[in-house]
């Protein structure tokens, strides 16, 4: 027994572990001069390979060099020509050692076909490398093989960085050029910024003794001149709509492709189908693609077919009209012929190809009747023509590639007249003569008359007004009855029409025919009839401008200035009515929503607002990484969470569509392969919109909560004493403004009925969402908490003694929020008040008070009908109980109703609920509290409960009430007294 209480004796204990240490430590000195050993072989290792490298490319200099004297030496001594030399034949001598083979070697062996006579037996390797010329390095003109195409190396001074190294990598793969060589020729074809980036970038290299290879250099370049990584290429491609030609929308979307990473196929399918113009997505849905190569296919297939249909409608509506024109009659009406519609010639059409085309150029013949062109020439006079140029590309057909025989070369009265508009349409501008930005007005000429035209192609033909019809002098002609639906739903009949109105606008004379049609506010409209006969039109409505071609010249129309509407009088209205005038009325309709933009401000006010725009604009982009971003962590991380999704009604399913894919050109989610899965729901706004809710109750159960504290409004409001000036910020959906952290977005995910999502931003329902956020702005606002700021959630409240002094505090807030990329809403914040509503209080510099909203609220709730509506009146008014003396008491018979088969309205209930709302009706301005004055404190007990007042200087802060349980009741009179002040 002594034995063994020696053997574990702490003396013995302590020279064990001492004995151990020692060990421990030889294992260490030796693992440490072992590692010492291998530092210093691999280097000398690394020495000896770099002395190798340079050695073997001083021989293969030396070995080009020699093979370069040789040559130049046999053709100095040979002295002839190249062509002597292919006639002769090639000596053995001369032979390019490629050339040689060995003299065993039968002409037909499988070594004599090789390339450039090579065989297994050769002592070295040919060179590969490839000169600049396209030719094998080391040969001379009689060694030539296959020669390799001509590629110019490309520069980079700023661009396309994709583009660039794309081609750069082709080149090297033709050229076969040694990766050692690739960042030397890469960075010396850099030019401008490039050039001075790759300076300096190459100093930092070289000072730290980093070597350089061309994987650095392109990781290097790309993160230079790529893309920013806060530029939301997931939310552009979602988002990437067809505007012009199929092929172009193509392009675009492959180039958006080549940038995002973790989409499925099926949803890039999706998503480009989406994108396309409404009937080819609808044909493409049609036909059910499985793949986005193959929709691909089947757009440039269906587009270039509705091309080819479009362009034979065309050719036939043209081909149906007569376009031989008997010569005028009478000098009178020298343009009479297109007026006729009866008794026309056959058409004569002359189709020429391309080819066809460049041969009458090369011959100098007259497209038109075919004979010699000079200078001066003139057709036939007693025929026209029409010259049809057949042509293959889309771009060829918009030209709209046919030409007038008529002799007046700014006109297109020879144009085809349209047909008796059957289904006729108008626009209401058009109609109304209302004016807009983006409306084509202008000045036109009939004979002397000036008359005002509006060029509209939301109306199918063309109008004039019959007051301007009587105006200029010409009479309407009866046509077959017809309606013209205008697009306010109302229909008006037409019945004459005004054949052959020649009209100069801006130096280009045209003629149309007119229907006559009671207009408003304009003369004449030139709809899609006559826009349709001059072919392809650019109109740009930045400039106000549209573009055109008449027989083959290019004009020009420029739209008259917009005029900014004019206050109207009611005697001025009434005499507009009288007088025809088509009225609208519009009423207004209050939501309560604030207008957007921030309102009018003081000159301080507008100044310190134009230093930090960045803060008041909209968010483009995907918030920046932040320390702060948002986790989910669960309580088992391997067991994902999947909740199939609700059944919705069918009217709701668009709206679910419609909010989802608005959140997808925000860039604020993306589509999902994720293994996590919740249901998503709407529920109806007070306005009567719909609020797209995700119900993340089962992901919320399994994660860990987050216990950061969030403060109380009583607290805020107490730290508010002696301030004068108040500014509220309100952050522009502030939850969005924080990111999910990369390796947590997938468990976000959701699904509706016709995708599978997940939020790359903080989505609303989160359990620990408010806290993350709380915990955000504590870290942003840090420095100034509880000096000149405070935080609840996303509403910052800034408060100071004087104008000055605020004036500083609202440009450092301001500064921290652009500084931290946080954005604010212009509409919801209010800038240097004196008094201001702050989470359902009103502050001013005489203290706090009851918003009068909220009053309102609560006196206008009514009777509630079951615990849910009575506990939701007793929290609204709980809310204010510190101004309402013996809320408590008041309250007691409500309070009772929440017990367990407790809800009856008794005749006491009832009279608790009326008197708690004429309570709240007669709260007082509470003082702040002033920390360094002393504080009053009245207290006050009853049979029912005990009260309190906290005051200070005569003003109450707060008042306290509480209702006594069974057992308090029965103490004594002093006992209860010492409660209330206990």
């Amino acid at each position: 027994m002594e034995s063994d209480r020696e053997s574990f004796s702490p003396q013995r204990l302590f020279e064990t572990i001492e004995n151990h240490n020692t060990e421990m430590s030889r294992v260490l000195e030796h693992l440490v001069t072992s590692l010492a050993t291998i530092r210093r072989e691999s280097n000398a290792n690394i020495e000896r390979l770099e002395r190798r490298f340079a050695e073997k490319n001083q021989e293969d200099e030396r070995e080009r060099k020699n093979r370069e004297e040789r040559r130049r030496g046999n053709r100095d001594a040979c002295g002839e020509s190249l062509d002597d030399r292919w006639a002769g034949g090639i000596h053995m001598e001369d032979r390019p050692r490629s050339m040689e083979r060995p003299m065993s070697e039968p002409l037909g062996s499988p070594h004599s076909c090789r390339p450039y006579g090579q065989h297994v037996h050769e002592g070295r390797r040919r060179d590969e490398r490839v000169n600049h010329e396209g030719f094998e390095r080391g040969f001379g003109p009689h060694e030539r093989g296959i020669r390799k195409p001509k590629i110019e190396f490309p520069t980079f001074g700023g661009g396309d960085p994709y583009e660039w190294l794309d081609k750069v990598e082709q080149y090297f793969h033709v050229y076969e050029t040694p990766r050692e060589e690739k960042v030397t020729l890469a960075s010396y074809h850099l030019e401008g910024r490039a050039n001075r980036w790759w300076r300096w970038l190459r100093n930092i290299y070289e000072k730290e003794g980093n070597y350089l290879g061309w994987t650095a250099f392109v990781q290097e370049f790309m993160n230079q001149w790529g893309p920013s990584p806060t530029i939301n290429h997931h939310g552009q491609l979602a988002k990437l709509k067809q505007e012009g030609k199929v092929q172009v929308y193509i392009d675009e979307f492959r180039q958006l492709q080549i940038m995002v990473e973790g989409w499925s196929e099926e949803a890039l399918l999706g998503t480009f189908v989406d994108g396309l113009k409404p009937w080819l997505s609808k044909e493409i849905k049609l036909k059910q693609p499985t793949h986005l190569q193959e929709a691909m296919r089947m757009v440039e297939i269906l587009d270039q077919a509705n091309i080819l249909d479009r362009r034979t409608k065309d050719s036939t509506n043209r081909n149906l009209q007569p376009t031989k024109v008997q010569p005028a009659a009478s000098s009178s009406k020298p343009h009479s012929a297109a007026a006729s519609t009866s008794k026309q010639q056959p058409s004569h059409v002359k189709k020429l190809s391309r080819e066809e085309v460049q041969e009458y150029i090369k011959k100098g013949l007259c497209f038109k009747c075919g004979a010699k062109w000079e200078k001066g020439h003139r057709c036939n006079p007693g025929q026209s023509y029409v010259l049809k140029i057949d042509s293959g590309s889309e771009e060829e057909v918009d030209d709209a590639s046919t030409y007038s025989t008529s002799d007046e070369e700014d006109s297109t009265e020879d144009q085809p007249t349209s047909p008796l508009p059957k289904d006729a349409e108008l626009s209401l501008h058009a109609l109304t003569g209302i004016q807009r930005p983006s409306t084509m007005r202008m000045t036109a000429w009939i004979g002397k008359h000036e008359v005002s035209l509006l060029v509209d192609n939301s109306s199918s033909h063309n109008f004039i007004n019959p007051g301007a019809l009587q105006r200029v002098g010409l009479k309407g002609a009866a046509t077959e009855p017809f309606e013209v639906k205008v697009a306010s739903g109302e229909r008006l009949k037409c019945q004459q029409i005004v054949k052959d109105v020649r009209l100069n606008i801006q130096g280009v004379r045209i003629s149309a025919d007119l229907h006559v049609l009671q207009l408003v506010g304009l003369d004449v409209v030139l709809g899609n009839a006559w826009l349709r006969g001059i072919g392809k039109v650019v109109t740009d409505y930045n400039t106000m401008t549209m573009e055109f071609r008449i027989n083959g010249r290019k004009k020009m129309w420029t739209a008259l200035n917009h005029k900014e509407a004019l206050p109207c009088e009611a005697n001025m209205i009434e005499r507009l009515c009288r007088g025809g005038a088509l009225c609208f009325a519009v009423v207004m309709t209050n939501h309560g929503v604030a207008a957007e933009g921030p309102q009018p401000q003081p000159p301080q006010v507008q100044e310190l607002l134009a230093a930090h725009q960045g803060v008041l604009a909209m968010p483009t982009a995907l918030p920046p990484k932040r320390a702060f971003d948002h986790s989910i962590r669960l309580k088992e991380e391997g067991k994902p969470i999947n909740v199939p999704p609700y059944r919705y009604a069918h009217f709701q399913k668009g709206e679910i569509e419609r909010q989802v894919e608005e959140m997808l050109k925000q860039g604020i989610i993306q589509p999902s392969t994720s293994p996590f899965s919740s249901p998503v729901l709407l529920v109806k706004k007070k306005d009567g919109s719909w609020r797209f809710c995700t119900d993340y109750r089962a992901l919320n159960e399994a994660t860990i909560k987050d216990r950061f504290p969030i403060p109380t409004v009583d607290e805020m409001l107490d730290e508010l004493h002696g301030a004068k000036y108040f500014t509220k910020l309100d952050l522009r959906s502030g939850y969005h403004q924080i990111r999910m952290r990369d390796e947590d977005v997938h468990k976000t995910a959701f699904r509706t009925h016709s995708g599978h999502y997940e939020y790359l931003v903080m989505p609303f329902g989160l359990c620990n969402a408010p806290s993350t956020f709380q915990a955000a702005m504590n870290q942003v606002f840090k420095p100034h908490l509880r000096k000149f700021v405070i935080v609840f959630f996303d509403d910052i409240l800034i408060y100071s003694k004087t104008l000055e002094e605020h004036m500083r505090h609202l440009d450092l807030v301001l500064h921290t929020l652009e500084e931290h990329h946080f954005f604010i809403k212009p509409s919801k914040c209010a800038f240097v008040q004196t008094e201001l509503d702050y989470l359902g209080h009103v502050v001013s510099g005489d203290g706090v008070r009851v918003d009068t909203r909220k009053v309102e609220a609560m006196t206008d709730w009514p009777l509630p009908k079951d615990i849910s509506a009575l506990r939701g009146f007793l929290g609204l008014t709980g809310y204010y109980r510190r101004f309402v003396k013996g809320y408590g008491l008041i309250a007691k018979p409500l309070t009772a109703m929440l017990k367990k088969d407790g809800f009856a309205w008794t005749p006491a209930a009832r009279q608790a609920f009326e008197d708690l709302k004429r309570a709240m009706t007669q709260t007082p301005v509470l003082a702040l509290p002033d920390f360094n004055t002393p504080f009053q404190v009245f207290t006050d007990a009853s049979n029912e409960g005990i009260g309190a007042v906290l005051a200070q200087n005569k003003r109450p802060i707060a008042f306290i009430s509480k209702e006594l349980g069974p057992q308090k009741k029965a103490w004594s009179t002093y006992a209860r007294e010492l409660l209330a002040v206990d």
